[in-house]
């Protein structure tokens, strides 16, 4: 369904592919009144519209593109921990050993809150995959396997289990760059861009209204009220959401310049393989796994047995370095996977993935913005974190809840970057000392 503006906005993803037309909502045209105004169409400001609507607050969600055009149509399909770059360890430092408990029972709730919306919708979204298998890409990261089994038991209450080469390769887990396996209990992996649009239908369902091809320009305070403006129309409303992420445009408000740094991850999916090719290389299993690389790779096989294989470690988008990058993917596919090396990729494309320099996540009002909030940086893992995340910003938005309810590590706001036009510097040296660790 063409927008106001024509043109195709699909990318050419097999998410794409596997829901047939996209739905698009229509471009705001003139001038409209709202409670709250969210701007960014995707899990976190979708999440908070739903809640919104549902009590009782009218609502428009603005899009510069369409319903899952970002990163919640675009990902892995990982509903799995994350949100932050930051260790447990590394938390328990920051903010003490209470409020690292309390930022994982977040995340946990997160990946319960998005199950019991595919239950109660009964939406189906090919879910899959009972937890997440990392797998160590070198011996030596087996003995941190260990240890961080036995930390997590000891501060956290859980444990991953711990599986050895061999027992992997039991499981249907096999490769030459798999030395052994941690798996988390928690967890699943499903079609993200079945579950986005699922999420839009139940807004449109409850009075929720959806704006395409309608990019906020500006974001100016009119006496107590907010003023939005749009290339074709206005919005005024008492409260405004940012739900962005990696999209989010930094001068919509001011505030955002140099506080987020887009990154890209690549995906490629291949073409359906047959019990054979399964059998050969070993690797019959649903469960979604990742590497221990700090530029990791992620992957699994679908439902209807493509394989879906994912990298991170892109910055620049010009044609030669996305060509350069999907070269560099297929170069790690055919290493760790060689016996598909003759196996056709039949979609690639890729998205932003939104870090911070606090590495850390932020969920609450904008400083010096009173009835602005803001919900972004999932750091590469946000179906679970930005679905309950919408919803909390939408509750403090409402007053029913409080800064203070949420954990530490969502509530601080983001720092500046130094230097912010040298951002993609700082990232392209960080991931060249990455590569070279990873090895």
């Amino acid at each position: 369904m063409p927008g106001k503006n024509g043109g195709s906005l699909d990318i050419g993803s097999y998410w794409e592919a596997s829901v047939g037309e996209i739905f698009e909502d229509p471009s705001l045209m003139g001038s409209a009144q709202f409670d709250v105004a969210v701007i960014g169409a995707g899990y976190t400001g979708l999440s908070a519209a739903l809640r919104l609507a549902e009590a009782g607050a009218s609502v428009c969600v603005l899009d510069a593109k369409r319903v899952g055009w970002g990163a919640s149509g675009r990902n892995g399909g990982f509903c799995c921990f994350g949100g932050t770059k930051l260790s447990e360890g590394d938390l328990i430092k920051r903010y003490g050993l209470a409020e690292a408990r309390k930022f994982v029972l977040y995340q946990i709730e997160a990946m319960e809150k998005v199950a019991k919306r595919l239950d109660a919708w009964k939406l189906d979204v090919d879910r899959h995959s009972k937890g997440e298998m990392m797998l160590a890409h070198r011996p030596s990261e087996l003995q941190v396997f260990e240890e961080e089994a036995a930390f997590l038991k000891k501060y956290f209450g859980y444990q991953p289990k711990l599986y050895s080469r061999a027992e992997l390769a039991e499981r249907g887990i096999a490769g030459p760059e798999f030395h052994g396996g941690l798996h988390v209990p928690f967890g699943f992996a499903l079609n993200p861009m079945k579950y986005v649009q699922g999420l839009a239908a139940k807004v449109r369902e409850k009075g929720g209204r959806i704006f395409s091809r309608s990019p906020v320009e500006a974001i100016e305070r009119d006496a107590n009220r907010w003023f939005l403006a749009l290339p074709d129309g206005s919005v005024i409303a008492r409260k405004v959401i940012l739900a962005g992420n990696g999209y989010a445009r930094e001068d919509v408000p001011n505030w955002l310049f140099g506080r987020t740094l887009p990154a890209m991850s690549s995906v490629v999916v291949t073409r359906p393989l047959t019990e054979d090719e399964l059998g050969a290389q070993g690797w019959t299993s649903d469960l979604m796994a990742a590497d221990t690389r700090t530029l990791l790779h992620y992957f699994r096989l679908l439902p209807d047995r493509r394989f879906l294989f994912g990298t991170r470690g892109g910055i620049f988008e010009t044609e030669q370095a996305l060509n350069a990058t999907q070269r560099r993917g297929r170069a790690d596919f055919d290493r760790m996977f060689p016996e598909w090396r003759h196996v056709e990729t039949e979609y690639s494309w890729y998205g932003h993935v939104c870090l911070t320099r606090n590495l850390t996540p932020y969920v609450g009002p904008v400083p010096d913005m009173e009835g602005v909030f803001a919900a972004m940086a999932w750091h590469g893992s946000g179906i679970a974190m930005a679905s309950l995340s919408g919803e909390k910003i939408a509750d403090l938005a409402l007053g029913k809840i409080k800064q203070a309810d949420l954990p530490a590590a969502v509530s601080q706001p983001f720092d500046r970057f130094p230097f912010p036009a040298l951002r993609q510097a700082y990232l392209q040296g960080a991931y060249l000392w990455y590569g070279f660790r990873d090895r």
